[in-house]
């Protein structure tokens, strides 16, 4: 990587602070807020504060999520909360925020290898500094824990906290946020309760690949068979899908992105299964059954009806979880009552030319399925749409705000945070260029935490 005419290690991070003693520059503060899965959580032992990262990392990942990271819905608070009641979940807020959302693993081993599945905002953020934005001054980064709702207390209390010090740091400007992904679920859960708030601290809203209206087929089938992050020869380095299904069917997050069943789809998205029918004179039969947005919950009820796993000797009854689905309404009426306030400009990028599952279907005419919880260990198979690989184009362009401008840029999912097209977008939108600039710090040179 070259940089003002030296030359930077790419095992090494790099970036610049309103430390460095630069001119700060005369501009209203951006604030990156991270999706589902995009920011680095850390397992905090309650007596003693010795944190260790759990999400993300490669070495001992399966072993570490199910120690630290597998959780139970409590109904009576609303959280999710960890198995280990020793531990409680937590997000650095190392670097102005911004070092949870750049490298997700950012140990030497990543870097060296620059593992690009991993570096999540870092290119954005170096973008933004090259363009003279300063760490602590006009750039800020949100990290939350994305298992939680996103519309739950910590969460918007945090994202309060988080406008009100880059405001106040840039000397009262108001805050440009750019989301991604599940990110702008939860900026859109804030402002439509605290329109106040958010109206006296944002300028501009740039929501990049939000399911607005939900991922319909990724979500389906993570509540059934589990969801992978990493594809490839790194997944065998990562955590499990089997590992993962059993945290998200505790994870409010998740039932939030279920499709809408109140959108008006162009053809809603089904769940299909193909079952076995009892034997007549003409011996076994076969049926499609077929099961909309509002009935879903049927194949899911009895699907994880025997879901369990097992816990430092114990086991722990995993069904799918109707507390979970009740709250998951209502944050689907909070987001349906969201308004843009008067003055703030919301602008909306998502991901097009990609085939994103939609429909998804179990078992087959020659391979039906017998008992549904057959279910949860098979594969699927999925009719697809336009789309990033994860949000159907058809949700993310479904904001119901009245945008400045949505623009669909041909980029998958994850890849829509280092596309230099979106990034020519936010250039434009932010009324900003990017300067010569020497090679600059955007990480810390290894992960102080194990």
């Amino acid at each position: 990587m070259l940089g003002g005419g030296r030359r930077c290690c790419p095992c090494f991070g790099s970036g610049s602070s309103a430390s460095d003693g630069e001119e700060v520059a005369d501009r209203d503060p951006v604030l990156l807020v991270s999706g589902m899965g995009g920011s680095i959580l850390h397992s905090k032992r309650k007596k003693l504060g010795f944190e260790t990262r759990v999400w993300v990392r490669i070495w001992l990942a399966d072993l570490q999520f199910k120690k630290k990271l597998w959780s139970l819905y409590n109904p009576v608070t609303g959280y999710t909360e960890e198995l280990d009641d020793s531990c409680e979940i937590v997000v650095p807020d190392d670097d102005f925020g911004l070092y949870a959302i750049d490298i997700l693993d950012p140990s030497l081993f990543v870097k060296c290898l620059h593992l690009t599945e991993l570096y999540h905002f870092h290119d954005m953020i170096n973008m933004l500094i090259e363009c003279g934005y300063e760490k602590g001054t006009t750039l800020f980064g949100f990290g939350y824990d994305f298992r939680q709702s996103n519309r739950i207390g910590k969460s918007m209390d945090g994202l309060k906290a988080k406008l009100e010090t880059a405001y106040k740091a840039s000397g009262g400007r108001k805050v440009n946020i750019i989301s991604h992904s599940m990110g702008g679920l939860l900026v859109t859960c804030f402002m439509s309760l605290y329109p106040d708030i958010f109206s006296k601290h944002v300028n501009k809203w740039i929501c990049i690949a939000c399911p607005f209206q939900g991922a319909p087929g990724c979500i389906n089938d993570s509540l059934l068979t589990g969801l992978q992050f990493v594809e490839g020869f790194e997944s065998y380095l990562f955590v499990l899908r089997w590992t993962m299904h059993q945290l998200v069917i505790e994870c409010p997050s998740i039932y939030e992105m279920l499709p809408n069943p109140g959108f008006n789809w162009k053809v809603p998205p089904v769940v299909q299964v193909w079952r076995k029918e009892p034997e007549d004179d003409e011996g076994p039969a076969v049926k499609l059954e077929t099961y909309g947005p509002l009935e879903t919950s049927i194949v899911f009820e009895e699907a994880l009806r025997h879901n369990e796993l097992n816990y430092d000797g114990q086991t722990v009854a995993l069904p799918f979880n109707f507390a979970i689905l009740k709250w998951a309404t209502g944050t689907r009426k909070v987001l349906d009552n969201a308004q843009i306030p008067e003055g703030v400009s919301f602008y909306n990028i998502y991901g097009t030319s990609f085939d994103t599952p939609f429909d998804v279907c179990y078992g087959s005419e020659t391979s039906p399925i017998g008992d549904l919880s057959e279910v949860c260990h098979t594969m699927p198979k999925y009719s697809f749409v336009d789309g990033d690989e994860s949000v159907p184009t058809e949700s993310a362009k479904a904001d119901g705000f009245a945008a400045v401008e949505r623009v669909g840029i041909p980029a998958c999912h994850r890849e829509l945070l280092r596309d230099k097209r979106v990034f020519g977008l936010i250039t434009k939108w932010l009324g900003v260029s990017p300067k010569v600039a020497e090679c600059s710090r955007t990480s810390k040179v290894m992960d102080a935490v194990a």
